[in-house]
């Protein structure tokens, strides 16, 4: 099997990398290193089953490939924040080159959508059947509006090409190999802990989150591309907790004593999420086994020996 990953050298992409090598398939690394790092991949270099290549998904590629896996796109809102034109671009353009190379060799394709074209829901918790509130203005719309056109194209080469699709809806995710500046909420804690500094809290800390750890999502992402289900589906994990709950892990497997720090909600953030994954066990026969507990202590270690 012959399979290409766009964002390869990203956190989510360097894991897919390492599991399909493991099976001794072949695997085409794609990334233009906006956000991804060639240490997350340079262990892999002299692997004859791996190859990498410096691109970026806007401009065309040739290549015949028997799977996409297009993971293509930062998922950290400082990241798609900080060049939303371009954001926008690696979703739309990106996502229709791939589409493109899909239908010219007959491959199957799976993008890595988002929980972030639910925007801030008023459905609780979201089934794949609701249509989002989504703000189309709004700092954070160049990733979600970005996902949701990703997704359009998807389904609209399904119906006049029958290009096979796979879209995988990913909640929150964490785990070994996420940026230390990555911005997010379980990075932002890990770093600020193990520097001794108060642990930044934005809004009062009571919305929530849907933590996956990356190796459950990673196995929920191999079941989507192998199986038939060819609609969008939620991959992540369905225990919701607060933020403030999170802080509190940290802290306790870090420093106790360690102080939080409440800052102002920012613009657009959502107040809860989390996955209804029925389909994800109907279809895939798939339900993440690492509790938050099990995974934050793994993270913590990675961070640690960095």
């Amino acid at each position: 099997m012959r399979n290409l990953i766009t964002g390869g050298a990203g956190f989510l992409g360097s894991h897919l990398v390492e599991t399909l090598l493991k099976k001794k398939q072949e695997v085409i690394c794609i990334d233009n290193y906006l956000t991804g790092s060639k240490n997350n991949i340079k262990k892999w270099l002299s692997n004859p089953y791996f190859k990498e290549i410096d691109h970026d998904v806007i401009n065309p590629i040739n290549l015949k490939i028997d799977r996409i896996w297009h993971l293509a796109c930062s998922a950290s809102p400082i990241y798609y924040q900080d060049d939303p034109i371009n954001t926008a671009k690696t979703s739309f353009i990106g996502t229709l080159n791939m589409l493109e190379l899909a239908k010219k060799f007959n491959s199957r394709i799976l993008l890595a959508s988002t929980s972030e074209i639910y925007g801030n829901p008023q459905i609780h918790p979201q089934k794949e059947e609701y249509t989002g509130s989504v703000s189309t203005t709004g700092v954070r719309s160049c990733y979600e509006e970005g996902k949701r056109i990703s997704e359009t194209l998807c389904s609209d080469f399904k119906r006049m090409h029958n290009v096979q699709i796979r879209i995988a809806r990913i909640f929150n995710t964490y785990g070994p190999r996420m940026r230390q500046n990555d911005g997010r909420v379980i990075s932002n804690f890990i770093m600020q802990a193990l520097r001794g500094e108060p642990l930044t809290i934005f809004g009062n800390g009571h919305q929530t989150r849907s933590f996956c750890y990356v190796d459950d999502l990673i196995n929920g992402l191999e079941r989507l591309m192998e199986s038939d289900f060819e609609k969008p589906l939620n991959i992540g994990n369905p225990n919701e907790c607060s933020i403030l709950e999170v802080s509190e892990i940290i802290k306790k497997k870090i420093n106790p004593n360690l102080k939080l720090e409440f800052k102002e909600l920012p613009e657009d953030d959502p107040l809860k999420r989390k996955p209804d994954i029925e389909k994800a066990k109907q279809f895939l026969d798939w339900y993440p086994k690492i509790n938050l507990d099990k995974g934050l202590g793994m993270t913590i270690e990675y961070f640690k020996n960095l």
